[in-house]
């Protein structure tokens, strides 16, 4: 009871740090007394929406217009291992697309990858959940787990997450059409658990059904904690965005009851109905999305946190926008204590975040300033250098450096021998390419007299995969 009453009277802490520090041509961050070093680990690739820490210590991204990449967090090489860009609609550029991913929990035994993407049945938008086996180069052999789950234009789901006993945890959204999300008729609106086969588990709460909970709007994010409990960001339609709980059986109350039981229709239909209130709630909207749970002590400052990506959404510019938001739980996950805000500064839209369990470094996928994702959409790196970390498995993506970084009137360029031979593009923030050259040897001086003062990103491929760098022209 106690806790339930200092949930009430919790308050949320904005950080005092949302502004970078320059030094020596990076850009850090304070964190207490933390200092997390920003870098660019993959610009140049389109709209983001998962990023996820696979079992064979690289870095899985799903792309919205239909890609799967598998990066090296060292180099930032990546590799795109699957491609249905001629299944989904609108090319990625709306909201349907390729969606959430996880990985087998018996990886080594059963190498498998578990996808949600979208597809035109024909002028209707549907979803399927889809089975992929890793061969070690690609992802081959799909096998539809649910397939025609219908689906719309907007509010689509949908994370994935694999529960402690071995099951597929799925969020679908309501489609824009709210009466699905109370209808247990539908899988709509709704958090759903799955065997890894496909099948209904016969221990959900109806043998028969794939509902595990239900009354959710649009659930974007979706992660368990240290002991099993699985929380859920989840978007409100103007006001009450929501972090929660997901329980069993448990109804969510969208659409007769947005964020917490505080009117008298909300408070008579969450008596009836069994309704399992947010632990937080954002209005106006900021627009919830990934979310994973951090507790390494590269970062104590965040220990026993859920890490949130937050797109903006309705709520105003600066520190009330775009961010990672740091959600500090109790000891016993049930309450939040309090919210931090970190890299407001950026003006970026927060897709997704991921850790390195090694060095305890987080990944954040930005999709730009712009809904629904400008460019360049980028992977962002941000790590605690004086921190002794785990060692990692060796890189084994190619190398690419470039300094000195802000360049004068050249950059110098040390590249793998795999390199050799391919085309070097730069290119303005604004997308524009302003040069192109040919990497003739290993050590190039690049000529960068012709370009103006600003920011730039170079991108190089070759058949071991394609390498990105951000640069500053002074």
């Amino acid at each position: 009871m106690k806790i339930l009453i200092e949930l009430v009277a919790v308050s949320l802490v904005i950080a005092s740090c949302s502004s970078p520090i320059p030094a020596n041509a990076q850009t850090t961050w304070q964190v207490g007394n933390t200092t997390l070093t920003q870098t660019d680990l993959v610009t140049g690739i389109n709209l983001p929406w998962e990023i996820q820490w696979g079992p064979d210590d690289y870095i899985w991204s799903t792309l919205r217009t239909g890609q799967v990449l598998r990066i090296d967090p060292l180099t930032g090489n990546y590799v795109s291992v699957l491609n249905i860009s001629n299944l989904v609609p609108s090319n990625g550029s709306s909201e349907p697309g390729l969606l959430g991913m996880a990985m087998h929990p018996d990886w080594a035994t059963t190498p498998k990858v578990f996808l949600v993407y979208n597809y035109m049945q024909g002028n209707s938008v549907r979803e399927r959940l889809v089975a992929y086996d890793w061969d070690g180069t690609a992802l081959v052999n799909a096998q539809n787990l649910i397939d025609n789950i219908p689906g719309g234009f907007i509010h689509d789901g949908s994370r994935l997450a694999i529960s402690p006993d071995g099951k597929i945890m799925m969020t679908t959204g309501d489609t824009g059409s709210s009466a699905n999300s109370q209808n247990l008729s539908s899988i709509n609106g709704k958090v759903l658990r799955v065997n890894l086969d496909g099948s209904i588990p016969s221990d959900n709460p109806d043998p028969e059904s794939y509902v595990w909970s239900f009354g959710h709007r649009n659930s974007q994010g979706l992660c368990y904690g240290p002991t099993g409990i699985l929380y859920s960001s989840e978007h409100g339609q103007n006001n009450s965005d929501e972090f929660n709980i997901v329980e069993e059986n448990r109804n969510y109350g969208w659409p007769s009851v947005e964020g917490a039981c505080n009117t008298p229709s909300e408070i008579t239909f969450c008596e009836n109905n069994n309704v399992r209130e947010p632990l937080l709630e954002w209005s106006p909207c900021v627009a919830v999305n990934g979310i994973v749970y951090y507790n390494h002590p590269a970062i104590p400052e965040w220990q026993n946190s859920i890490l949130m990506g937050v797109m903006g959404g309705l709520s105003g510019t600066g520190s009330d926008r775009d961010r990672v938001s740091v959600l500090h739980l109790s000891e016993d996950g049930m309450s939040i204590t309090s919210e931090d805000k970190y890299f407001t500064s950026l003006n970026q839209r927060f897709r997704d975040v991921c850790v390195n369990p090694y060095d305890g470094s987080v990944y954040v996928a930005l999709n730009g300033s712009g809904y629904p994702g400008s460019g360049p959409n980028k992977i962002l790196k941000f790590s605690n250098e004086a921190f002794v970390s785990v060692e990692m498995p060796a890189t084994k993506g190619q190398l690419f450096n470039v300094y000195p970084n802000p360049a004068k009137d050249s950059m110098n360029i040390d590249a793998a021998s795999s390199l050799v031979g391919s085309k070097l593009e730069i290119y303005s923030l604004a997308g524009k390419k302003v040069k192109e050259v040919v990497l003739k040897t290993t050590k190039e001086s690049i000529d960068l007299s012709d370009l103006s003062s600003g920011q730039y990103w170079m991108i190089a491929t070759s058949n071991a995969g394609t390498v990105t760098r951000s640069f500053v022209k002074e």
